[in-house]
């Protein structure tokens, strides 16, 4: 008997990859085969994000392009706004069949199951006892870099923010799973793993076994003893992401120097620079703690890259508390910066709020503020042109076929000359020419 299909497409951000990978093990384990062709799958998931309304409309879009594929799949749809939506998926675009939600993951094989015998099957229920985050090699996205969730949900509840109702309160994993697991992928020849949460840094130990297991490393907070235990591991490279800043200790700073396998690039997210605009939002910080964390950063032994997302135009943002967001983006010198304009997401605090700030408004902030980050970069880039990064070669660049490219420790792209053996390779790249998001050099070693 011929195996069924599977096609999963993700949106978002790289929980739902994460997610997927997750889904794709579950699923092959189950006797189903993967593909990465939807016109070929029996069932086609879309694995969602609802982070911001173009997101969420996205997929509705692409469920209408589904149905129209000759083969006619089951068509599921997994993440967010399976999470948030539910059964009125069903009655907003028939074609759906499968609902699932956020933690339901590893029941995905039932599910279908259920789908096509009793045409619709929901599921938007907790992780059971039992169900792990094991993740085959063969469904990972890379071969040489590893996401390993160590916390998921929210618990912040920020004005704008739909996540703590899309993927719930927060939940760590258990320390020794977090280290098993990095040291399998070390095992597996993996040289990098991306600590992924919504917040990562507000990671806690489940229990006081837990713990008591990571007292032997020093660390002013949970997360940085876990940043330490990880280290301890010996996989070459380690990122994470996304810190959230009232949680950012100086401490994690220090476990960063202290291990030259902490990678030096951190993302923390400021959201706005108005005092008013940050109460609004309820992000419980203030314009200046969130400055005294940039310090704390800015003074480590090597210098660590710093990145952060702005939300522009939130509800009664005047044109002077944009101004000083503006001012504090020229302050930071963020060597990365993720601009949003504001949008409504239905059942959060901020969407009973007037959306007082025009459409054209908000173009025209965003252009603002895309500019003069623009420059930053620019300037930041190019101050790395004759420097040596050490970079782990992921595959072929985008921009050019003849070319490789990876990322560096401090998470910039660099592409550079050099043949596929290189491939899993850490090699040092001397920068020779920096471009408006990369950077371009020439290979002088291979490191490891």
């Amino acid at each position: 008997m011929e195996r069924r299909r599977v096609y999963i497409e993700t949106h978002g951000c790289q929980m739902n990859v994460a997610d997927t990978e997750r889904a794709a093990t579950r699923l092959r384990a189950a006797g189903y085969e993967l593909t990465d062709r939807p016109e070929e799958a029996d069932v086609v998931l879309l694995n969602t994000c609802s982070v911001r309304e173009k997101a969420e409309q996205k997929v509705y879009t692409r469920v209408g392009e589904v149905r129209r594929l000759a083969r006619r799949p089951l068509v599921g749809v997994m993440g967010c706004v399976a999470q948030l939506e539910g059964e009125a998926l069903f009655e907003r675009a028939p074609g759906i069949r499968l609902v699932v939600g956020t933690r339901a993951t590893d029941r995905l094989p039932v599910l279908i199951e259920r789908a096509q015998t009793a045409r619709r099957a929901v599921d938007l229920g907790d992780r059971q006892e039992g169900e792990r985050w094991d993740v085959s090699p063969v469904e990972r996205h890379s071969p040489y870099v590893a996401f390993v969730p160590i916390i998921e949900g929210c618990n912040k509840f920020c004005s704008y923010c739909i996540v703590p109702f899309s993927r719930g309160r927060e939940r760590s994993r258990a320390a020794r799973e977090i280290i098993a697991e990095v040291e399998r992928l070390g095992e597996l020849g993996y040289r990098e793993v991306h600590m992924l949460g919504q917040n990562v840094n507000s990671w806690r130990p489940r229990t006081e076994s837990e713990r008591a297991g990571l007292e032997s490393f020093a660390g002013a907070t949970p997360f940085s003893r876990l940043l330490r235990a990880v280290a301890a591991t010996g996989m070459r490279r380690i990122k994470f992401t996304t810190s959230f800043p009232r949680d950012f200790h100086p401490d994690i700073v220090t476990a960063i120097d202290e291990h030259e396998n902490l990678c030096n690039w951190v993302h923390l997210p400021v959201q706005a620079g108005s005092d008013r605009i940050l109460r609004l939002m309820r992000r419980g910080y203030t314009r200046r703690d969130y400055m005294e964390r940039v310090a704390a950063i800015r003074r480590a032994r090597r210098p660590i890259a710093l990145t952060s997302d702005i939300i522009i135009g939130f509800p009664t943002e005047t044109r002077a508390e944009f101004e000083e967001t503006l001012s504090l983006v020229r302050e930071c010198e963020f060597d990365g910066l993720y601009i949003f304009k504001y949008s409504e997401r239905p059942g959060t605090r901020a969407a009973s709020m007037a959306d007082d700030v025009s459409p054209e408004e908000k173009r025209e902030r965003f252009l603002q503020l895309e500019e003069v980050q623009r420059e930053i970069q620019r300037r930041r880039l190019g101050a790395l042109v004759g420097q040596e990064l050490e970079v782990l070669v992921e595959g072929t660049s985008a921009k050019s076929a003849e070319h490789l490219t990876g990322h560096s420790t401090c998470n910039r792209v660099v592409n550079f000359a050099g043949d596929g053996r290189l491939c899993g390779r850490i090699v040092r790249v001397r920068i020779t020419e920096a471009k408006e998001h990369s950077l371009w050099g020439e290979v002088v070693a291979e490191v490891a």
